[in-house]
C-alpha cells in the first residue's frame, strides 16, 4: 500500500493512527470494507455501561416516586437525586464513547457511528433527556450504522430520547378522544398539536430544507405522529419490542386521513406516520439531502457536484444502502486526495490525539473536556447538531483552547519514543520541514509532542 493510501485509511476514513501503526497490507477500499465484519453494534464497554442502567420503565416508576412523595422537601430531594444520577450516567456515557473510539479496530464504523449521531441529534442539555443521551446512539445508532436508512430513522424517531427532545410526548391531537374528553371537562385548559418533531423529521433528518414542503405538510405530519411517546406515570398504549421505551397511544392519536406531499395516507393509528417515515425514507430529496452530508464529511466543505450525484443515485439504486454509500465513498478519488481536506472538529482532535498518544483515559474526563473544547458531547445548540465545516472551528480562542490542552494531553503520555519518530509514524511521514524541525527541536519529550498535536498537518484530515 502506497504511504498515502495508509494515511487516507488512518486521517479522512479513520479516527488518527495509533503510535504502534503499521501499514496495511489490503487496497484502501478492501481495508475498509473489512471493517464491516468486526465492526460490533454492542462492544464490552458499552454492554457494561448499559448494564448499569435502569430501564425506561424503572424511569417512569421514579417519577411515579416523585408525584406521589409526600412532602415539597420530599419531591424536591428526589428531583435531585434523578438529577445526579442522570448526570453521572450521562458522563460514564461520554467517557464510554470515548474509549471505545480510542480503542477500536473499527475506526471507519465508529466515525460513522459519530456522523449519524450527530445527523439524528438530540441534546442532553435538556434534563429528561441527560440519562437518554448515550442510550440513545447505542440503540438507535449503532444496531443501524451498516444497516438502511429507513430502518435507522424508525429507530431514532420512535426512541425516547428524540421523543422527548422535541416535545413529541406533549403533542394530542385537537380532535382526539383525550382532547375532547378534556375540553368537556376543562374547556379552558390547553392542550394540543405540537410541531416540532414533524418539522425536524423534514427538515433535518430526511428532506432537508427548501425541498418543497409546505407548513401544511408540517402540520399534517404532525397530526399523523400524535400518539407517538414515551410511557408515563399513568399511560399505558401500544408498545413495539423493536423500539425500548415507544409507545403509541391511541387516545391522543388525531383520527382522520391526512394529505402530506401530495399523497394520501387513510392509514389508522401508528401506522399512518410509519408509512409516511417510509416515503420520506425512499424520497429523491432524502437522497440528496444524505449524499451531501456524506460528501461534506468526507471530501470537504464544498464537496464536488460529481460525488453527491454519484451517492444520490446509489441511494435511490439500492432503498437506501447505507454500506452501499460508504463504499462509493471509499473508492471515490474526490475523497482520496492527498492534501487535507477537512479541519478537524474537537471530538475528533481529541480522539486521534490519545489514540496518538495512547493515553490512558481514566485520567481523562472526557465530558468535561468536550466541553472546554466547544464540543460537548450530544448537546449541540440546536437539533441540527454541530457544524462540520472549518469556519465554526477556526476561531483563535478555540485554537487557543487546543493548544492549552495538547500540552496537559502530552503530560499523560507514557511513550517513550521521541516525538519527531512519533510524528512521522501516525502522519506517515507526510509532515512539512518546517514542523519535522519544531517537534524534534522541542526542550523537551512533551513538548514536542503537544508541538506535534497542534502542527497543521495533525489539525487536519
Amino acid at each position: 500500500m502506497m504511504t498515502d493510501d495508509a494515511l487516507i485509511i488512518d486521517q479522512r476514513f479513520g479516527l488518527g493512527a495509533r503510535a504502534a501503526a503499521t501499514t496495511p497490507s489490503n487496497s484502501v477500499s478492501q481495508a475498509l470494507l473489512d471493517e464491516f465484519g468486526r465492526y460490533q453494534a454492542l462492544p464490552p464497554l458499552w454492554q457494561q455501561y448499559q448494564q448499569t442502567l435502569p430501564s425506561i420503565e424503572q424511569e417512569m416508576q421514579e417519577m411515579r416516586m416523585i408525584n406521589q412523595a409526600g412532602s415539597p422537601e420530599d419531591k424536591l430531594q428526589l428531583r435531585r437525586q434523578m438529577r445526579n444520577e442522570a448526570r453521572d450516567n450521562y458522563t460514564e456515557a461520554v467517557q464510554v464513547r470515548a474509549q471505545v473510539a480510542q480503542q477500536t479496530d473499527t475506526p471507519f464504523v465508529e466515525r460513522l457511528v459519530h456522523f449519524w449521531s450527530n445527523h439524528f441529534a438530540i441534546s442532553a442539555q435538556k434534563s429528561q433527556v441527560t440519562q437518554l443521551a448515550g442510550l440513545f446512539e447505542l440503540q438507535a445508532i449503532r444496531p443501524f450504522v451498516l444497516g438502511t436508512f429507513k430502518d435507522m430513522l424508525f429507530a431514532v424517531e420512535k426512541h425516547p430520547a428524540m421523543l422527548i427532545y422535541l416535545d413529541q410526548q406533549q403533542s394530542r391531537g385537537p380532535q382526539s378522544e383525550a382532547v375532547q374528553r378534556q375540553m368537556r371537562r376543562q374547556p379552558d385548559k390547553k392542550s394540543g398539536l405540537n410541531e416540532n418533531l414533524a418539522r425536524e423529521i423534514l427538515e433535518l433528518h430526511t428532506l432537508g430544507v427548501r425541498s418543497g414542503y409546505s407548513q401544511q405538510d408540517v402540520t399534517e405530519f404532525a397530526r399523523a405522529l400524535t400518539g407517538w411517546t414515551v410511557p408515563g406515570p399513568k399511560l399505558t398504549g401500544e408498545t413495539d419490542a423493536r423500539y425500548p421505551g415507544f409507545v403509541f397511544n391511541e387516545r391522543v392519536h388525531e383520527p382522520d386521513v391526512r394529505q402530506l406531499l401530495g399523497k394520501t395516507y387513510a392509514q389508522p393509528g401508528v401506522q399512518q406516520a410509519e408509512a409516511i417515515l417510509t416515503d420520506l425514507a425512499a424520497a429523491p430529496a432524502t437522497a440528496t439531502h444524505v449524499a451531501t452530508k456524506l460528501a461534506c464529511h468526507f471530501a470537504g466543505d464544498q464537496p464536488p457536484p460529481t460525488l453527491i450525484n454519484r451517492l444520490r443515485d446509489t441511494y435511490l439504486q439500492t432503498g437506501g444502502q447505507l454500506p452501499a454509500l460508504y463504499r462509493v465513498l471509499m473508492e471515490a478519488p474526490e475523497c482520496r486526495v492527498p492534501t487535507p481536506v477537512k479541519f478537524k472538529t474537537p471530538w475528533e482532535w481529541l480522539i486521534s490525539s490519545v489514540r496518538a498518544l495512547d493515553i490512558d483515559l481514566s485520567h481523562v474526563r472526557v465530558s468535561q473536556v468536550m466541553t472546554q473544547l466547544g464540543q460537548p458531547i450530544w448537546k449541540p445548540g440546536s437539533p441540527a447538531g454541530y457544524d462540520d465545516v472549518a469556519e465554526s472551528w477556526l476561531a483563535s480562542n478555540a485554537l487557543l483552547r487546543r493548544v492549552e490542552y495538547a500540552q496537559r494531553l502530552a503530560s499523560l503520555t507514557k511513550l517513550s519514543m521521541p516525538p519527531a519518530v512519533l510524528a512521522n509514524t501516525v502522519l506517515r511521514g507526510r509532515l512539512s520541514q518546517e514542523t519535522l524541525q519544531q517537534v524534534s527541536r522541542a526542550e523537551s519529550a512533551h513538548t514536542g509532542f503537544a508541538l506535534l498535536l497542534v502542527s497543521p498537518e495533525f489539525l487536519r484530515r
